[in-house]
């Protein structure tokens, strides 16, 4: 068989890109590397007038990163290493003997060389030539049968892929101010689904940020390194790198890039929908509000929650492992997963042929950086539904001003915000429906055991088709009362089909996964895999008390609600 990377190479080199790097009309993203220079300099100015000016300052800086540096260069061993670490190690030694201006001056190549490493770039060529490729891309993962043709694929991601919610006022914000799409996070199929929406949907790119382990996959590398992507480095732990970070992110909301990173920080290894998120890029929206009214630029900043909600997970049995095995400790790099390994990329696609997914982006009301639904034409609102002014929020005496501690505080009611609308915008697949009603038979049939022991029981417990059914058919009657009250949204199968096709449905889904989830014998249905069922269940678990409707249910929802408000 070709080497798919090889493969991939020549592709690249067939007379797709004659595209003018930009023209008149384009996206904002499209002028980016005519700005990419300046952006880095102001990133390192500002990040150093934030240190000071003093040899102490400086100093301890230099010293600090110098320390981290060299005790995660020494740690990895690998190419970076041998590269960086010599240079570092000359810096350790020297920091007490340098003046200030020496000071300074290493202090600004270090920065320069961070913001250059993480700053993104842009090829108007390569986009144009990614939205060809992503939708044949997307339906190979999605709807293989039907990779014949254009007209073919359009028809086939629009039965298993379409995006909903509030996407006219979302259309009509992208020309009033600058949009942050923040995405729940459960694949690395995530930034395929976002992007390919976003542009079917005349709605502008963004610039993202992506983990740096994800550019060892050459395919995906390409992609990132020429679409706007910047790189963030998880394993630096300097508090110089965070301030690179969020000084980049800062300067690009002032000059209008639209943005999209995903708060949860990493895909959901547990399958839950996030209940806590990591702000610092989204504290950066009101900082750079505030510069602009400071500069006399009025430009809004509008915040877009979207739910990403898959039929079946690409990276499932992986992440589930890794949260069961990592359990109340924080892991931020997963290295050895489906999508990480290129082969079992491509084998993801081939064991699908047979199958059909589905995948629904659910858009939420927009919020502005301090918390307040946004309505289409771009007023913030209050809780009572007044028209209020954001500005207000980051005058003194009448004057925009930076304040740190105040931005924080807004930035904490904005994370609730988000929270609410990912609970909102929660679709319920035909999976998670499934998973949940026997998922919570395990509980009940192994009480007494903790959740690891629960985990071993393959094979034990056992459930007849009927009783399935009329729990799908409970569990459904409740989630339509649910949805009626604005507190989930269920897909369509889960809404219109009967209990047999909704089971059905999730029966031949799961079948992508190596392992059996649920074994069929006779009119019994056993469990065998209780991670995966744990996993998919987890998506609906915050509704598990409303669904049930007899005491061993209640106590189970209360014990499966546990690791929900634990995690």
């Amino acid at each position: 068989m070709p080497n798919p990377r090889l493969l991939f190479r020549r592709r690249l080199a067939l007379p797709q890109f004659r595209r003018p790097a930009s023209k008149p009309g384009d996206p904002r993203i499209f002028g980016f590397n005519a700005e990419r220079d300046l952006i880095i300099s102001e990133v390192v100015g500002r990040v150093l007038s934030e240190i000071g000016g003093s040899s102490q300052t400086l100093m301890l800086a230099l010293n600090e990163t110098a320390h981290h540096e060299i005790r995660r260069l020494e740690a990895q061993r690998d190419e970076e290493s041998a590269v960086h670490l010599p240079r570092w190690h000359r810096i350790m030694r020297r920091v007490g003997s340098m003046d200030e201006g020496k000071l300074k001056q290493t202090l600004r190549e270090e920065l320069d060389r961070m913001s250059r490493d993480v700053a993104g770039n842009f090829d108007a060529r390569v986009y144009d030539f990614a939205l060809k490729l992503v939708r044949p891309t997307v339906v190979a993962a999605m709807h293989p049968r039907s990779i014949v043709s254009r007209e073919r694929n359009r028809a086939a991601l629009d039965l298993v892929m379409r995006c909903e919610g509030e996407v006219d006022a979302v259309q009509a914000l992208a020309k009033k101010g600058t949009l942050v799409f923040v995405p729940t996070h459960s694949s690395n199929l995530d930034s395929l689904a976002v992007g390919e929406q976003l542009s079917r949907r005349g709605l502008p790119p963004a610039v993202y940020g992506a983990g740096k382990n994800l550019f060892s996959n050459p395919i995906v590398s390409f992609f990132m390194h020429n679409l706007g992507a910047y790189r963030v480095d998880r394993r630096v732990k300097a508090s110089l790198y965070k301030s690179v970070l969020k000084a980049y992110a800062c300067v690009l909301l002032e000059r209008g890039y639209h943005m999209l990173f995903f708060p949860g920080g990493t895909r959901s290894r547990s399958g839950l929908v996030e209940n806590r998120l990591k702000l610092g890029l989204a504290g950066t929206a009101a900082e750079a509000y505030a510069r602009g009214l400071m500069r006399g630029r009025a430009r809004r900043i509008f915040f877009v929650p979207i739910t990403i909600n898959y039929e079946i997970v690409l990276e499932a049995e992986t992440l589930i492992e890794d949260f069961l095995k990592e359990r109340g400790k924080t892991r931020y790099i997963i290295e050895d997963d489906e999508f990480s390994q290129i082969d079992r990329w491509f084998s993801f696609f081939g064991q699908l042929r047979d199958h059909d997914a589905g995948c629904v982006l659910r858009i939420g009301t927009p919020i502005d950086p301090f918390g307040n639904l946004v309505n289409g034409k771009g007023e913030s609102l209050a809780p009572d539904g007044r028209i209020i002014d954001p500005a207000e929020y980051v005058r003194s005496g009448g004057e925009a001003m930076l304040d740190s501690e105040r931005d924080a505080a807004y930035t904490r009611e904005l994370g609730d915000r988000i929270i609410e609308a990912y609970k909102k915008n929660t679709v319920v697949m035909a999976t998670q429906l499934v998973a949940h009603v026997f998922y919570r038979a395990l509980v009940i049939q192994t009480a007494g055991l903790d959740l690891f022991a629960r985990m071993r029981c393959r094979g034990e417990v056992r459930l007849s088709r009927v009783e399935v059914l009329d729990q799908l058919e409970r569990c459904r009657s409740e989630l339509l009362q649910l949805e009626s009250e604005g507190s989930t949204v269920l897909g369509t199968s889960v809404r219109e089909a009967p209990p047999e096709a909704i089971l059905q449905r999730a029966l031949d889904a799961w079948r992508y996964h190596a392992r059996a989830v649920i074994r069929e014998e006779a009119d019994e249905l056993i469990v065998e895999d209780p991670p995966l069922l744990l996993f998919y269940h987890h998506r609906i678990v915050t509704h598990a008390e409303r669904l049930a409707t007899s005491e061993p249910e209640r106590d189970a929802a209360i014990e499966m609600a546990r690791i929900w408000r634990d995690a």
